[in-house]
């Protein structure tokens, strides 16, 4: 039965008897609350695990399977973004000379080097203008000028990665590619999430702070010293140092860019495809901006060869 918390009459002539004021009884501290990585972990391992095996089996055993990899990665990077862009600016960049011009940008980077990525660029960007006047003309400078961003900023810079291929030690050179800036974005996660207190920009990432940066940075140069000593012939650990340096400081300029047009949109990921990454597009964001600064590197380090 409920207790019956109504106050009951008090007998003719007696003054109300008030009860004693209750002491506030201490309560217990709260408990420190862990903090979060915001993802579920285990899917993101899992996926990451996944992705890295599917990469380092296509770029070792037959480097043409793994250049296919790539244009697959950014076709599906490109129908994210112009997704994205068409549902929350309503601005409708052409997918279709998008996806075949951005694949032939990156198979070009591979078979004529940058002369070929910068025409097949160019062609893709004529086409998107093209294509766009088969609709009304409201909008217009907004859909070519967002269709020739996307060219530029997805497939475009995928292209750096192709070409790092063409050379005698290429798998060796993506690999370094690949580890380096996997290597600066855990460092800035682990770092940062441990002893992370100084936001490094917070009215774009709220998350990242100075101490993450600087993880990345330590992680980075290690991990560079080692993988140009030990994988890229004629190497020297000092170059590494700078590589990892550099790798450091380009993929948190596009972990920053790309939070800054999410933030623009509205938006967390920029899609959901991999569980417990977001999409394509979110894996992306450090490896594109990086992938002409390792490519530019190794190149004046080592040679093109």
């Amino acid at each position: 039965m409920f207790r019956d918390e109504t106050p009951r009459a008090q007998p003719h002539g007696n003054a109300p008897q008030n009860p004693e004021p209750m002491h506030d009884a201490p309560q217990p501290a709260p408990r420190p609350q862990k903090k979060s990585a915001g993802r579920d972990l285990g899917a993101a391992i899992g996926v990451g695990i996944g992705l890295g095996a599917v990469i380092v089996a296509s770029l070792f055993v037959y480097k043409a399977a793994f250049v296919g990899v790539v244009a697959v990665a950014v076709v599906v990077g490109l129908w994210e973004l112009t997704k994205r862009l068409e549902e929350r600016k309503g601005i409708k960049a052409p997918l279709v000379p998008l996806a075949v011009g951005g694949a032939a940008m990156v198979v070009a980077g591979y078979v004529r080097g940058a002369e070929g990525a910068w025409v097949a660029m160019a062609l893709t960007a004529l086409a998107v203008l093209v294509w766009r006047m088969t609709e009304p003309p409201e909008g217009y400078l907004k859909d070519v000028t967002a269709g020739v961003f996307a060219a530029f900023y997805v497939p475009f810079l995928a292209t750096f990665v192709a070409m790092m291929l063409t050379a005698d030690d290429g798998p060796a050179r993506v690999l370094t590619f690949l580890l380096l800036t996997v290597v600066s974005d855990t460092g800035a996660y682990a770092v940062g999430w441990r002893f992370g207190k100084h936001k490094l920009a917070p009215r774009i990432s709220p998350g990242k702070t100075r101490e993450g940066l600087l993880g990345a940075v330590s992680f980075a140069m290690v991990a560079g010293a080692l993988c140009m000593q030990f994988l890229i012939d004629d190497g020297a650990w000092w170059q590494g140092l700078l590589l990892g340096l550099a790798v450091a400081a380009s993929a948190t300029l596009g972990d920053l860019g790309e939070s800054m047009i999410k933030r623009d949109l509205g938006i967390k990921d920029m899609g959901t495809l991999l569980p417990g990454h977001g999409g394509i597009m979110d894996r992306l964001d450090s490896l594109l901006p990086t992938a002409p600064v390792v490519w530019l590197l190794l190149v004046l380090f080592v040679g093109s060869g």
